[in-house]
C-alpha cells in the first residue's frame, strides 16, 4: 500500500510540474491510457498464471 501511495503522490507532483511548465503531459489520453496500462498488467499476470500450468513435470 505504501508503494501505491508513493506512486500516486509522485504522479501528482509530476503532473503539477508539467502543467506549471506548460509541457504536454507524458501520458496517453486519459481513459484509453489507463485502460491500456491495466490491460498490459492483466496480460502479464495471466501469463504468470497460465505458463506454470503447462510446465508440470511428473516425478
Amino acid at each position: 500500500m505504501k508503494e501505491v501511495l508513493l506512486a500516486l503522490i509522485s504522479g501528482i507532483i509530476v503532473g503539477f510540474l508539467f502543467a506549471l511548465l506548460k509541457l504536454p503531459i507524458p501520458a496517453p489520453p486519459a481513459l484509453a491510457g489507463v485502460t491500456g496500462v491495466v490491460g498490459v498488467y492483466l496480460g502479464f499476470k495471466l501469463f504468470q498464471w497460465i505458463v506454470p500450468l503447462f510446465q508440470f513435470v511428473p516425478k
